[in-house]
Protein backbone atom coordinates (compact mmCIF):
# COMPACT_ATOMS: atom_id res chain seq x y z
CA UNK A 1 0.00 0.00 0.00
CA UNK A 2 2.09 3.47 -1.26
CA UNK A 3 1.89 6.13 1.28
CA UNK A 4 0.31 9.09 0.63
CA UNK A 5 2.97 11.31 2.58
CA UNK A 6 5.48 10.31 0.46
CA UNK A 7 3.63 10.83 -2.77
CA UNK A 8 4.32 14.87 -3.85
CA UNK A 9 1.11 15.01 -5.55
CA UNK A 10 -2.34 13.21 -6.22
CA UNK A 11 -3.45 12.04 -9.66
CA UNK A 12 -6.21 13.48 -10.64
CA UNK A 13 -8.33 14.39 -13.97
CA UNK A 14 -7.15 17.08 -15.83
CA UNK A 15 -10.49 18.06 -16.58
CA UNK A 16 -14.13 18.13 -14.64
CA UNK A 17 -16.35 15.40 -15.92
CA UNK A 18 -18.66 13.31 -14.67
CA UNK A 19 -19.86 10.03 -15.65
CA UNK A 20 -23.83 10.07 -14.88
CA UNK A 21 -24.32 6.21 -15.04
CA UNK A 22 -21.57 5.41 -13.37
CA UNK A 23 -22.76 7.93 -10.40
CA UNK A 24 -26.11 6.61 -10.47
CA UNK A 25 -25.14 3.39 -10.40
CA UNK A 26 -22.93 3.64 -7.12
CA UNK A 27 -25.85 5.87 -5.60
CA UNK A 28 -28.08 2.75 -5.87
CA UNK A 29 -25.63 0.95 -4.03
CA UNK A 30 -25.09 2.86 -1.14
CA UNK A 31 -26.61 1.97 1.97
CA UNK A 32 -28.43 4.23 3.83
CA UNK A 33 -26.38 6.93 6.16
CA UNK A 34 -27.15 5.19 9.58
CA UNK A 35 -25.79 2.39 7.91
CA UNK A 36 -22.67 3.70 6.95
CA UNK A 37 -22.62 5.83 10.45
CA UNK A 38 -22.85 2.36 12.22
CA UNK A 39 -20.25 0.73 9.81
CA UNK A 40 -17.63 3.88 11.09
CA UNK A 41 -18.76 3.35 15.11
CA UNK A 42 -17.47 -0.38 15.01
CA UNK A 43 -14.33 -0.11 12.85
CA UNK A 44 -13.44 2.67 15.69
CA UNK A 45 -14.27 0.10 18.13
CA UNK A 46 -11.18 -2.26 16.07
CA UNK A 47 -8.88 1.05 16.36
CA UNK A 48 -7.63 0.68 20.02
CA UNK A 49 -5.01 -1.76 20.31
CA UNK A 50 -5.97 -3.33 23.79
CA UNK A 51 -9.76 -4.32 22.09
CA UNK A 52 -7.27 -5.96 19.31
CA UNK A 53 -5.36 -7.77 22.14
CA UNK A 54 -8.23 -8.92 23.93
CA UNK A 55 -10.03 -9.99 20.90
CA UNK A 56 -7.03 -12.38 20.04
CA UNK A 57 -7.03 -13.88 23.31
CA UNK A 58 -10.89 -14.68 22.89
CA UNK A 59 -9.61 -16.40 19.18
CA UNK A 60 -7.96 -19.36 21.90
CA UNK A 61 -10.51 -19.86 24.10
CA UNK A 62 -13.67 -18.17 26.30
CA UNK A 63 -12.39 -16.64 29.65
CA UNK A 64 -12.98 -14.93 32.69
CA UNK A 65 -11.62 -11.07 33.05
CA UNK A 66 -9.17 -12.35 35.33
CA UNK A 67 -7.41 -14.61 33.14
CA UNK A 68 -7.66 -11.79 30.55
CA UNK A 69 -5.81 -9.38 32.84
CA UNK A 70 -3.26 -11.96 33.69
CA UNK A 71 -2.25 -12.54 29.87
CA UNK A 72 -2.09 -8.81 29.12
CA UNK A 73 -0.67 -7.90 32.13
CA UNK A 74 -3.23 -5.38 32.97
CA UNK A 75 -5.75 -4.32 35.36
CA UNK A 76 -9.04 -6.40 35.44
CA UNK A 77 -11.15 -2.92 35.69
CA UNK A 78 -9.29 -1.96 32.45
CA UNK A 79 -9.87 -5.42 30.87
CA UNK A 80 -13.39 -5.10 32.28
CA UNK A 81 -13.65 -1.37 30.92
CA UNK A 82 -13.04 -2.66 27.10
CA UNK A 83 -15.28 -5.67 27.25
CA UNK A 84 -17.77 -3.14 28.07
CA UNK A 85 -17.18 -1.50 24.64
CA UNK A 86 -16.95 -4.67 22.93
CA UNK A 87 -20.08 -6.19 23.87
CA UNK A 88 -22.09 -3.30 23.12
CA UNK A 89 -20.96 -3.18 19.87
CA UNK A 90 -21.67 -7.51 19.92
CA UNK A 91 -17.95 -8.48 19.63
CA UNK A 92 -18.16 -10.49 22.48
CA UNK A 93 -20.63 -12.17 24.68
CA UNK A 94 -20.49 -13.80 28.19
CA UNK A 95 -22.03 -16.52 30.32
CA UNK A 96 -22.53 -17.13 34.28
CA UNK A 97 -21.04 -20.38 35.30
CA UNK A 98 -21.23 -20.36 38.98
CA UNK A 99 -19.50 -17.24 40.25
CA UNK A 100 -17.48 -16.97 36.88
CA UNK A 101 -18.40 -14.80 33.96
CA UNK A 102 -16.86 -15.84 31.08
CA UNK A 103 -16.29 -14.09 27.93
CA UNK A 104 -15.84 -15.58 24.10
CA UNK A 105 -16.40 -13.93 20.99
CA UNK A 106 -19.78 -13.16 19.54
CA UNK A 107 -19.83 -15.22 16.25
CA UNK A 108 -17.07 -16.03 13.86
CA UNK A 109 -17.34 -12.69 11.46
CA UNK A 110 -15.03 -10.93 14.56
CA UNK A 111 -12.24 -13.47 13.71
CA UNK A 112 -12.89 -12.74 9.97
CA UNK A 113 -13.05 -9.16 10.33
CA UNK A 114 -9.39 -9.49 12.32
CA UNK A 115 -8.10 -11.96 9.73
CA UNK A 116 -8.23 -9.60 6.89
CA UNK A 117 -7.37 -6.50 8.69
CA UNK A 118 -4.46 -8.52 9.67
CA UNK A 119 -3.49 -9.72 5.99
CA UNK A 120 -4.21 -6.29 4.65
CA UNK A 121 -1.55 -4.85 6.78
CA UNK A 122 0.91 -7.77 6.26
CA UNK A 123 1.34 -7.24 2.05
Amino acid sequence: MRNLRQTEEIEKCEIVETHPEIVEAVNAQMPQEEILYDLAELFKVFGDSTRIKILYVLFESEMCVCDIAQILQMSQSAISHQLRVLKQNHLVKFRREGKSVLYSLSDDHVRRIINQGLEHVEE
